[in-house]
């Protein structure tokens, strides 16, 4: 490892800490409109962003002394950002937004015209990446692959790999235009009658997956996990993500081998970064802006971001590292309409993917009874019931061939409440879930332990099928009931493998428990939501990626 990286692994751990001490990183899908912005000033440039720009605060700081800029970061998922573009919320809080890509907000009208000026910073195509043995044993190290190929592959389960949700994140969303595009083979952009064309192809491709995630950061991290042993989930070949994601990991030095990194012939989509500010954005706003885009294109500031987050450089004239390789990349056409968007997303979530197969465990005790807590659960959940029609909740709803099982409880666990969404009209079972979460009464102890064990019950006695399975635990307080997070412990080392790696996302609400709620998702290769202040429905929603 280079001196340059070993300070770069010493300063993003302090960089994201301070960023996340400051409310200013709350996830993939942070609200744009909460209260982590401030007053416009000279000087300020309050941005909204992809979570996967905290890597670059070491350039920023540089940029903030060098040019007098200070970049005030907000994080959000694709799009969530788009949604609050089109809505004009981000009018009134920020000066400019910085995402992936701005191909998905331009094509909503409302949030195209509210763009200005762009500056292209850095790129980062959406590639595989395979353990390096995996890619030997299939024989595509230093060959020609196309989409088509690892479709093959992935349908014989030949290889099994991790990718985000596409509705929470650019990199996810990326790969599945990619290989819709490539895999239409027209050489133009899928449209939304061209969809249930290419569906049959790309379930193909997405029968090999086997973890999603709600952003590129957690994946990568749990996939590091898992490749080093020190993850219950099952071990998996690769990552469909960024390629600065993947020379990433490379370059951490962890994995156990490295990743062989799989550029398709016929195409990628690049996320090109553009640091785009907002059409109302007020004249000092534009000075900053203009400033702070300068500095960032210089040659040596590009060459420093190159090193630090192994993105290749936006400005022509900047020489690749090595590590990018010398292989041509054919850029794959983008969707310009919603109206594709919609049919992509819609077909992937109910007909394309692994369906999934999730245990709510609800705490209903007495304490949700305070400040109507009960209320905001039952919103939540009818919330993922398709009756909230806005952007973010048209793709975060239950979706088709999905089984969803309720366990409230209290003193004792309740009896589990089954469903199964079906894959076409689906409006008669979403209105029983509605039925039965509307329903939830709040009075009692609360049995968090003997509930959780529960769940892996009902999840041991279905039938085994190739889903998507989790447990997620939504709790106000700590366990007075039953058994003790000890006896978890000791349980879940007894468990067969599979239920082992059946992750948990605790929910932390009220006076939940952090710390044990913390162990629970470590051991289980899971992951803490902290409703706390952003509100269940907004938690709920962000699971959903995880899902």
């Amino acid at each position: 490892m280079t001196d340059r990286r070993r300070q770069v692994g010493r300063v993003l751990p302090a960089v994201l800490a301070l960023v996340v001490g400051t409310g200013l990183l709350a996830g993939c899908s942070s609200d744009p409109e909460g209260p982590t912005t401030s007053p416009p000033a000279p000087g300020k440039l309050r941005v909204l962003a992809g979570s996967e720009l905290a890597d670059l605060q070491p350039v920023l700081d540089r940029a903030a002394r060098d040019t007098g800029v200070k970049v005030e970061f907000t994080f959000t998922g694709t799009i969530e950002g788009a949604e609050a573009l089109a809505r004009g919320d981000a009018d009134k809080a920020y000066d400019a937004v910085w995402f992936s890509s701005n191909r998905y907000p331009q094509a909503l009208p409302d949030a195209a015209r509210r763009l200005g000026n762009q500056t292209k910073i850095m790129s980062s195509p959406v590639v595989l990446g395979l353990a390096k043995s995996k890619a030997g044993s299939l024989g595509w190290a230093g060959k020609p692959v196309t989409w088509t190929d690892i479709a093959k592959a992935a349908e014989a389960k030949r290889f099994s790999y991790g990718m985000t949700d596409p509705s929470a994140s650019n990199s996810g969303f990326s790969a599945l235009v990619g290989v819709a595009s490539a895999l239409a083979g027209t050489g133009a952009a899928v449209n939304a009658d061209q969809v249930k064309t290419v569906t049959p192809e790309l379930k193909k491709f997405f029968a090999a997956q086997s973890m999603s995630a709600g952003s590129s950061g957690w994946l990568s991290d749990a996939y590091q996990r898992r490749a080093a042993g020190t993850d219950p989930g099952q071990k998996i070949d690769g990552l469909v993500n960024y390629e600065s994601v993947l020379l990433s990991l490379n370059a951490s030095g962890k994995l156990p081998e490295p990743l062989t990194l799989i550029y398709p012939t016929d195409g990628v989509v690049t996320a090109d970064y553009p640091l785009t500010l907002l059409s109302n954005a007020s004249d000092h706003a534009r000075n900053d802006h203009q400033r702070l885009g300068d500095f960032l294109k210089a040659p040596d500031v590009q060459r420093e971001i190159m090193a630090l987050t192994h993105r290749r450089p936006g400005q022509p004239g900047v020489a690749l590292a090595a590590e990018f390789g010398t292989q041509p990349m054919v850029e794959l056409p983008f969707p310009a309409t919603q109206e594709a968007f919609d049919a992509l997303l819609s077909a992937y979530f109910d007909q394309i993917r692994k369906p999934s197969r999730t245990v709510y465990v609800l705490d209903v005790s007495g304490s949700m009874n305070d400040d109507d807590r009960i209320g905001s659960l039952r919103t939540a959940l009818v919330g993922l019931t398709g009756a909230s029609d806005d952007l973010v909740g048209r793709y975060r709803r239950f979706h088709g061939r999905e089984e969803v099982t309720f366990i409230p409880f209290n003193g004792a666990p309740q009896a589990p409440r089954s469903f199964t969404v079906p894959e076409t009209d689906p409006k008669a079972e979403l209105e029983r879930i509605k039925s039965t979460v509307t329903g939830l009464e709040a009075s009692g102890g609360t049995a968090i332990y003997d509930s959780l064990e529960r769940a892996y019950q009902v999840i041991a006695s279905q039938p085994a099928e190739d889903r998507f399975t989790s447990i997620v635990l939504m709790t106000d307080g700590a366990n007075t009931s039953g058994t003790g997070y000890d006896d978890f412990q000791r349980a879940q080392a007894g468990r067969s493998p599979q239920l082992r790696g059946v992750p948990v996302f605790p929910v932390l609400f009220g006076e939940g428990d952090q710390t044990e709620m913390e162990g629970l998702a470590a051991q289980t290769g899971g992951k803490v939501f902290d409703a706390r202040k952003a509100g269940l429905q907004q938690v709920f929603r962000e699971i959903r990626g995880y899902q």
